[in-house]
C-alpha cells in the first residue's frame, strides 16, 4: 500500500486491490501480476510467505513487531492462491493499512525469497559455513548483513541483493564511502500513462558530506541537483536564495502542519532519583516552559519565521485541534517560573545564582542534540540554556553523533533529557510519541516504553495516566470506525495536556528544498514528513531531465 500524493488516503501499490472485513481483523490483497525483482526473478506470494512466516513472525529472527500483533497475539498469515494472501488479526487492527503505507510498512516485501534465503537456516543446511566466512556472529547478523533492515543503511548495503525499488545500489554506502550511487532497475515494474517503463532518470549519485557547510557550497557551486533535509534550516534560506541564479537551481516549499521545529523531552525515568523525582513535578515542567522567551528564540535564531507554540495541529478546524494540547505555558513568564521552582522546595541557590536540590547538590543537567540533522537545535538550545540560567536552572548543551544519540537516548536510558522534532501523531498509522511513550523516540519514557513493549517485564512501572494512555492507543490500533477513532485520540490528547510531560518551541513553519532549473516534474510544493518518507510520494521516478 502507498499513500497518494495529499496524504489523504491509503490506496493499492504492489497490490491491486484489498478488502477489509466488517470487523476490522481480516485483511486480503491481490497481488499485482507480472512484478518482477531487479534481477529479472518473478515477485509472489512466496516472497510475501517467506517475509511474513519465517522473518516477521519468527522470534528467533526478531521480536515480532507490536503493529503485527493485537491483543497480544502475532497476526495469522495466509496464502490464499496464486495471487492472494491474507493477514487476521486477533481483534480488530485500525492503523493496519496506515502502517504497509508507511516506510515501516515494507515488511512483507522487503526479502526476495530465491536470494534472502540462502541466509535463513531453514533454507541452507550449510548456514554455518556461510556464518564463518562473512565473520557474522550468529545466522541473524548475517541475514542482516546481506539482506538488510527497514531502517538499517544496511538495506542497501549489499549490491547483489535484488529490490522492487525504481534503483538499485551499485556503490553502497560503507565507513569509507566518499559516495553513493544507485542506477536504473531494468526490471522495476511501473510505468507512465504512456506505456515506458519507469523510471526516467538512470542514475542517482549522492557525495558522502561531513557537514552541513559543504552541502551548501555544493548546492551554490551547482553540483547537487535536489536537496531538502538537513540544508532547509532559516539561516541558511538567505544565502541559497540569493544563489539561485548562480546555482542554476529553483527552491521549492517543504510544507508541515502539527510539527514543532524542536520538542524537549526531560527523562521522566531517569536512572538518578534525584532528578526524576524532579523531573516528574508538573510545576517543573512549566516553570521550564514559562522560563522560554519564544518569540527571542524564533526572532534570533529562525529569523522571525515561527510562532510559538507545543504540539498538534495548526488549524482550528483540525478535528484533531486541542488548544490546551497545543498554547498552554507558552508565554514568557519568568516571574511566574520563579514562583513556582520556590514553591517545590527549589528556593536555595549555590554562589553562582543556580538552584541546589532538596540533597544541597547543584540543581544541573544536559540535553542531548544532534548539531547535524537540525543545525538550529544547538543554537536554540543555548538561548534556552541563557533563559533558563536566568530563573537559575543550570542546563548545558551535549550535541552527539547521531548513532551515539540513539544509544544513550532510545536504547540505553542514559540521558538527562533530549529534542526530537513535533509529529503528527492524529495521522493513522503514526507514531503519538510526544504524546504516549511508545516508541524509541519518546524519550521522556523510555523506561515505561519497555514496560510496555515488553508486557511489564522489563523497564519500569508507568503511573496510571500512562498506563491509560496504552490502553487508549490499544483500543485506537483496534477501532476500524473514523468517529470512534478520534473521540478515543482525544481522551488520549486531554490527558496528555494535562500531564504536560514535553514541552515545544515554535510551529514548524514551511520550509524550503532545492532542486535544479532542467530537473522536470518535481512539484513547486510537497508534503515533507517522515511518515511520508519526502520525496517519496511525489514519485521521483518520474523526475526526468528536459531536452537541452
Amino acid at each position: 500500500m502507498r499513500w497518494n500524493t495529499e496524504y489523504t488516503e491509503i490506496v493499492p501499490h504492489l497490490a491491486t486491490s484489498f478488502e477489509v472485513d466488517d470487523n476490522g481483523r481480516q485483511f486480503t490483497f491481490h497481488l499485482r501480476k507480472g512484478v518482477r525483482w531487479s534481477d529479472g526473478e518473478p515477485f509472489t506470494v512466496e516472497d510475501v510467505a517467506f517475509n511474513v512466516e519465517n522473518l516477521l513472525l519468527d522470534e528467533d529472527f526478531a521480536p515480532v513487531p507490536t503493529s503485527y500483533m493485537t491483543g497480544g497475539v502475532p497476526v495469522v498469515y495466509e496464502t490464499v492462491d496464486e495471487d492472494t494472501v491474507r493477514f487476521t488479526f486477533e481483534e480488530p487492527n485500525g492503523d493496519f493499512l496506515a502502517l504497509l503505507g508507511g516506510p515501516l510498512g515494507q515488511h512483507p516485501v522487503l526479502y526476495p525469497k530465491h536470494y534472502c534465503s540462502q541466509f535463513h537456516p531453514d533454507f541452507n543446511p550449510e548456514i554455518d559455513q556461510l556464518i564463518e566466512e562473512n565473520q557474522a556472529s550468529d545466522w541473524q547478523n548475517l541475514f542482516l548483513q546481506k539482506c538488510g533492515a527497514t531502517e538499517l543503511p544496511a538495506r542497501w548495503g549489499n549490491p547483489d541483493k535484488p529490490t522492487l525499488d525504481p534503483w538499485v545500489i551499485t556503490e553502497p554506502y560503507d565507513g569509507g564511502a566518499t559516495r553513493v550511487v544507485l542506477e536504473r532497475n531494468p526490471y522495476f515494474w511501473q510505468v507512465d500513462t504512456e506505456g515506458n517503463q519507469l523510471p526516467y532518470l538512470d542514475k542517482l549519485s549522492a557525495s558522502v558530506s561531513q557537514d552541513v557547510e559543504s552541502l551548501i557550497l555544493a548546492i551554490i557551486g551547482g553540483d547537487i541537483d535536489f536537496g531538502l533535509r538537513h540544508i532547509d534550516s532559516p539561516a541558511d534560506r538567505p544565502v541559497l536564495a540569493a544563489n539561485r541564479e548562480k546555482g542554476d537551481y529553483r527552491m521549492f516549499a517543504a510544507v508541515v502542519s502539527g510539527f514543532n521545529i524542536m520538542m524537549i523531552d526531560l527523562n521522566l525515568t531517569h536512572k538518578d532519583p534525584e532528578l526524576r523525582e524532579i523531573f516528574n513535578q508538573k510545576d517543573f515542567r512549566v516553570a521550564l516552559s514559562l522560563g522560554m522567551d519564544r518569540q527571542e528564540i524564533i526572532d534570533t535564531v529562525l529569523l522571525g519565521v515561527g510562532e510559538p507554540w507545543q504540539q498538534g495541529p495548526f488549524e482550528e478546524d483540525n478535528p484533531y485541534y486541542h488548544e490546551q494540547f497545543s498554547t498552554q505555558y507558552i508565554e514568557y513568564d519568568p516571574e511566574r517560573a520563579n514562583e513556582l521552582l520556590d514553591g517545590m522546595g527549589l528556593d536555595k541557590r549555590g554562589p553562582d545564582g543556580m538552584r541546589l536540590m532538596p540533597n544541597g547538590e547543584p540543581l544541573s543537567f544536559q540535553i542531548d542534540a544532534i548539531p547535524t540533522f537540525r543545525p538550529e537545535w544547538v543554537d536554540t538550545l543555548e538561548m534556552v540554556r541563557m533563559q533558563w540560567a536566568e530563573i537559575g536552572v543550570d542546563m548545558s548543551v551535549n550535541a552527539v553523533e547521531r548513532t551515539f544519540f540513539y544509544e544513550r537516548t532510545s536504547n540505553s536510558n542514559e540521558h538527562d533529557a533530549a529534542v526530537w522534532v513535533g509529529g503528527a501523531p492524529w495521522i493513522p498509522g503514526s507514531d503519538p510519541h510526544q504524546m504516549i511513550p511508545i516508541n524509541h523516540d519518546a524519550r521522556w519514557g523510555i523506561a515505561w516504553r519497555d514496560w510496555y513493549e515488553s508486557d511489564g517485564e522489563e523497564g519500569m512501572e508507568p503511573p496510571e495516566s500512562i498506563k491509560e494512555r496504552f490502553r487508549l492507543y490499544d483500543e485506537v490500533r483496534s477501532t476500524t470506525d473514523p468517529e470512534e477513532r478520534l473521540a478515543l485520540v482525544r481522551q488520549a490528547i486531554q490527558i496528555a495536556a494535562d500531564e504536560f510531560e514535553v514541552f515545544g518551541v515554535s510551529k514548524a513553519m514551511p520550509t524550503y528544498g532545492i532542486v535544479k532549473n532542467d530537473l522536470k516534474n518535481v512539484p513547486e510544493s510537497m508534503l515533507n514528513w517522515w511518515d511520508l518518507a519526502t520525496p517519496a510520494h511525489t514519485h521521483p521516478q518520474t523526475w526526468y531531465w528536459a531536452d537541452e
